[in-house]
């Protein structure tokens, strides 16, 4: 059994995940403190995009963690693609994408300066795609395992979490390469396009820009990335403070 998760607090219905573990970060929660639950109202991702599912359909989890490093969410995104399967790919900086569709994404927040992180994750394990909406239903995807199996995928994500958030950066980096979705993708950001170019010894997403050498995307993310899906910088996963 990991040691991640203990103590657990779960909910029916709440704002936010992560609002609810920093709080009892900020109270002084121990490492692996895990926050669920059944019903998100205001779930969030990155650059403050809204986070919806059907109650029951969806694993709903944030992890307080007192011990990472700039890799922390790509870290995440291994553990969930690990439960996804093999087939899945992680789409730099914080999604997981099975058959091109996105199956679940990932929110690194925290407070560095106060020795915490948390690490919100959301995985569309039993979500009927077919019952979203046109526009949705063409991106989202789905484990297509039955509501049965939320429990059991959280116990497969906290025991792949707790592996990749002790593996060596090399190794950690290595399993990045090879499950990345925007290798040789077209992407495109507010300040320009390209074409992506792997993984850089910092966890970035090098970009081979239409008129220039390769480079790298540094910072939190792109804005207006869009990579058909594809992205283009180089972007050290760091953990937002708020």
């Amino acid at each position: 059994m990991s040691a991640l998760g203990r103590p657990r607090l779960h909910l029916r219905e709440t704002d936010s995940t992560n609002e609810r573990a920093r709080e009892l970060a900020e109270a002084g929660a121990p490492h692996g403190t895990l926050v669920t639950a059944s019903v998100q109202t205001a779930g969030r991702g990155r650059q403050g995009r809204r986070w919806e599912a059907p109650a029951g359909t969806a694993l709903l989890c944030s992890l307080l963690v007192r011990r990472f490093d700039d890799l922390l969410s790509l870290r995440a995104g291994l553990a969930v693609a690990d439960v996804a399967g093999e087939e899945a790919l992680v789409k730099w900086p914080n999604d997981v994408l099975l058959d091109g569709r996105k199956v679940a994404g990932v929110l690194v927040e925290g407070r560095p300066q106060g020795g915490w992180a948390v690490v919100g994750i959301g995985i569309n394990v039993a979500l009927d795609v077919a019952a979203l909406g046109p526009e949705a239903s063409e991106r989202a995807g789905s484990l297509g395992r039955p509501r049965s199996a939320l429990e059991p995928a959280l116990v497969e994500l906290l025991g792949a979490l707790e592996r990749w958030l002790e593996a060596p950066a090399e190794e950690a980096l290595a399993a990045l390469r090879t499950r990345d979705a925007l290798l040789g993708q077209a992407v495109s950001w507010s300040g320009g396009s390209g074409v992506g170019a792997g993984i850089d010894a910092s966890g970035g997403l090098r970009v081979r820009p239409e008129r220039r050498g390769t480079g790298a995307l540094r910072g939190g993310g792109a804005p207006g990335l869009s990579a058909g899906d594809g992205g283009w910088w180089r972007r050290r996963t760091s953990t937002a403070a708020g």
